[in-house]
């Protein structure tokens, strides 16, 4: 929400700096994230005055120009070459004379320009600082007296604030709510515009009917007619609205847009021509379409709630209105609307059309129920001043059932004592809500209080504890130092800690990432479909509303926004929770190496503690010494068999060919350990990979963390005097007999003389025969106490390959 300090200061006018304020507003809660200078802070204005143009003729030399004579007031004229094509006899600027400086520090001198001299200069927005508008010269207020210091006029001095508006915050998204907290900050009164209704000039009205009254509950509206078409938005209101963020577009537009910035009620306007029959809120039917105002066309679902007339939608209604019933150029007769929709209504239907407005994002968070009549006053007494017309009588339809009522909050003081550690004043208490608008009445032991209609985020006791601790001061909180026995426990030798897990994967190139524990539906779905998840009773949005079943969820994720950035090489990894279905039980929270396999049962969920990683793009990043290639299955299979060879019993672990919806067939394995499943590793598959929006394959793994936690004790084991003797060998298996079959039928008929054995080759092709393949296996063979001979070895060797052909039907290749 951005704000700039003379709007605020005209509703409460504190006697502190704008520094000095937003350190305020901070401790108080809400955060300002910058204070910055409404105009160019490179070197400021001096020496700029109002200026009549009395005179526009051509340039004698040049066709782009015109020769200005004006009055910058004290009697005198002066001629200024110009090249705005706005510029005209009659209307009023921003001169520089010469020794004036303009933003950037740039210092006006006299000049010839086409053999005409020229005696300052007609300023433009950039010449201002403040904005990048450089076609035409500013165009100052018609009432702009000649002589007048324009940096004053426009209020240059003036600074903007950015603030931090947390979600349970909405009555802080306008000059007003602020208003209402630095006055409660500095127990000030807070003046606001006149409030006084705009008397009805003619007696047109247009029709309300509330057929959605739970989404809806509140619909004003006015028609105002003989709006001037080529009015133009005075300076002061644009200026306001620059300083906020919002650009101009038309008086009507931008009268709406400074209510809402004002008062936080969004409004809008319709061309009253272009209505047909009344207004009618209501749900979009099945099949029925609506063109935004930017130009978008998007099909309706029938839980949209939509403000229709007596033919067809003509707005989303507390989002974006129609194309069709826009306010154009040629307009003069308009109806304001200003309503109140239910802020659960519209919860993710901004995201479901892929739109992001600053009414949406006003009315998502809760709107004052009580302010729409107030806002169509404002708005009518500001059109009428800028533009012009004649209003007529405000309708304002209700379903009072509908509405949200403020119910009475019980507060003791006690219970400000226990949440807080600390007493507060019982005067002080009562003081400080109601400064913050609230009713308050006493009763035995504390207070009965009742909110205001825009406080939303007040509904329970703890609720009122904070909002009288922060008027008075987090500071004051006491500082508690927790005392008790403190048992320190020893890590078991045989465990390996999470924390050399993370530093194997950065070691490897990887970096950690940590996100959401919930995701988007439509991202879970995609990514594991199978397993239905849990979802949030109160998600933060729609497309955070249920919690992941997998980690490479959230990774994937990260790895496509890296991608989005250029970044062709990425590798991350995470530790932390998958959410499942389990069965009720309780559990102390952080899940890690504990119960049934370092998982907690709590409430019906089932938390795994997991590391996963993902990775994408170049295995090494780019170089000279190395061929460049892409990461592949094999390359993120070697950097998980390092965490697996932590434990020191890698042999524990197996890989199997697994097949899960989003990943590729073929290129996907399970994770075993002693035969139970523990992980997942695999490539995305290529029609998931696109669905995401990822420009390589992409490969992620997926380990439980309690079988990486238990691992063998190291122990000595003396290295052998004796020279070892390898013997190598083919044998032809048929094509799906993988390797880790291969090499547990060699450790089951191994003997103890066995040291090693290894895979190093592989070929399929002539003289093989079809559907086979030849795997070459390493066997070293070692005696702890002796010297092998030849027949030894001979026999040991054939004894392995007659297991080989008893278990798998191979031959050895001659």
């Amino acid at each position: 929400m951005k704000f700039n300090e003379d709007w605020l200061r005209q509703w409460v006018d504190p006697d502190v700096g704008a520094e000095a304020l937003a350190e305020e507003l901070t401790r108080a809660g809400l955060e300002v994230d910058s204070v910055t200078p409404a105009a160019s802070p490179e070197g400021g204005l001096s020496g700029v005055v109002a200026a009549e143009v009395l005179e526009a003729r051509p340039h004698p030399n040049a066709d782009r120009l015109q020769l200005c004579v004006v009055d910058p007031g004290g009697g005198d004229r002066v001629e200024v070459v110009c090249g705005a094509p706005n510029a005209r006899a009659g209307m009023r600027g921003a001169l520089a004379r010469p020794g004036a400086r303009i933003a950037g520090g740039v210092k006006v001198r006299r000049a010839k320009i086409r053999g005409v001299a020229s005696e300052g200069m007609l300023l433009s927005m950039r010449e201002l600082g403040i904005g990048e508008d450089h076609d035409g010269i500013v165009e100052l207020d018609p009432g702009a007296a000649p002589g007048a210091d324009v940096g004053g006029m426009l209020g240059l001095d003036d600074s903007v604030f950015d603030l931090s508006v947390t979600p349970d915050r909405g009555d802080c998204l306008s000059v007003a709510g602020i208003a209402r907290e630095v006055g409660a900050i500095r127990r000030l009164p807070v003046r606001g515009p006149s409030s006084a209704p705009a008397a009805p000039e003619i007696e047109d009205r247009l029709p309300v009917a509330l057929e959605a009254p739970e989404g809806c509950a509140r619909y004003a509206g006015r028609v105002v007619r003989g709006v001037d078409p080529v009015a133009r938005t005075p300076l002061w209101m644009a200026e306001r609205l620059r300083r906020c963020g919002v650009r101009t577009v038309s008086p009507v537009v931008d009268v709406t847009n400074y209510v809402m910035l004002e008062l936080g009620q969004p409004l809008h306007a319709f061309d009253l021509h272009r209505l047909e029959g009344g207004i009618r809120v209501r749900r979009a039917r099945a099949g029925e379409r609506l063109t935004l105002l930017d130009e978008r066309d998007v099909e309706l679902r029938p839980s949209t709630l939509v403000i229709a007339d007596h033919r067809r939608p003509v707005a989303l209604a507390g989002i974006m209105g129609g194309l069709g019933t826009a306010v154009s150029a040629a307009t003069r007769d308009v109806f304001l609307e200003s309503a109140w929709f239910d802020p659960s209504d519209l919860m993710g239907e901004p995201r479901f059309y892929k739109l992001a407005t600053d009414a949406s994002h006003r009315f998502e968070r809760g709107v004052d129920p009580g302010l729409q009549v107030a806002a169509i006053e404002r708005a009518t007494r500001l059109l009428v001043e800028v533009a012009g017309g004649r209003p007529g009588p405000v309708v304002d339809e209700r379903a009072p059932s509908h509405l949200p009522a403020r119910s009475a909050v019980r507060l003791r003081a006690s219970r400000i004592e226990r949440v807080l550690g600390m007493a507060l004043p019982a005067d002080e208490v009562a003081d400080s809500l109601r400064r913050l608008g609230m009713e308050v009445a006493e009763t035995e032991g504390g207070w009965s209080v009742t909110p205001p209609t825009h406080r939303f985020d007040v509904a329970i006791e703890e609720d009122l504890i904070e909002e009288a601790v922060r008027l008075a001061g987090y500071d004051r909180v006491p500082t508690v130092e927790v005392g008790g026995m403190v048992r320190p426990g020893a890590d078991p030798e045989a465990g390996v800690p999470v924390s050399r897990l993370r530093r194997a994967l950065a070691d490897r190139g990887y970096q950690e990432a940590v996100t959401y524990s919930f995701v988007d539906p439509a991202l879970q779905s995609l990514l594991d479909p199978e397993t239905p998840p849990i979802r949030l009773a109160n998600p933060i949005s729609s497309e955070l509303s249920v919690m992941r079943t997998h980690l490479w969820m959230g990774l994937c994720g990260a790895l496509v926004r890296n991608a989005n950035r250029q970044e062709r090489r990425v590798r991350l990894f995470e530790t932390g929770l998958r959410f499942r279905r389990g069965r009720a039980g309780s559990g102390d929270g952080d899940g890690e190496g504990r119960g049934d396999r370092g998982r907690d049962q709590v409430a019906d969920v089932d938390q795994e503690r997991c590391i996963a990683a993902a990775a994408m793009g170049p295995v090494l990043p780019e170089q000279w010494g190395s061929a460049a290639r892409d990461v592949d299955f094999f390359d993120l299979k070697s950097d998980l068999e390092s965490l697996l060879g932590l434990t020191g019993q890698p042999e524990r672990f197996s890989f199997a060919p697994f097949v899960h919806p989003a990943f590729h067939p073929g290129q996907t394995a399970e994770v075993r350990d002693g035969g139970e499943p523990v992980g997942l590793i695999g490539a995305l598959h290529p029609d998931v990979r696109r669905q995401l929006g990822a420009p390589a394959p992409v490969f992620v793994f997926e380990i439980a963390l309690a079988p990486l936690s238990t691992a063998r004790v190291p122990g000595y084991a003396p290295v052998s005097r004796y020279p070892s003797v390898r013997r190598d060998a083919a044998v032809i298996v048929d094509d799906g007999v993988a390797a880790e079959r291969i090499l547990d039928a060699i450790r089951r008929s191994a003997p103890a003389t066995l040291n090693d054995a290894v895979v190093f080759d592989l070929y399929r092709g002539e003289g093989i025969g079809a559907g086979k393949k030849s795997v070459a296996i390493g066997l070293t063979f070692r005696s702890d106490s002796r010297t092998l001979d030849d027949m030894e070895v001979d026999g040991l060797f054939d004894s392995i390959v007659a297991g080989l052909e008893a278990d798998l039907g191979a031959a050895l290749r001659k």
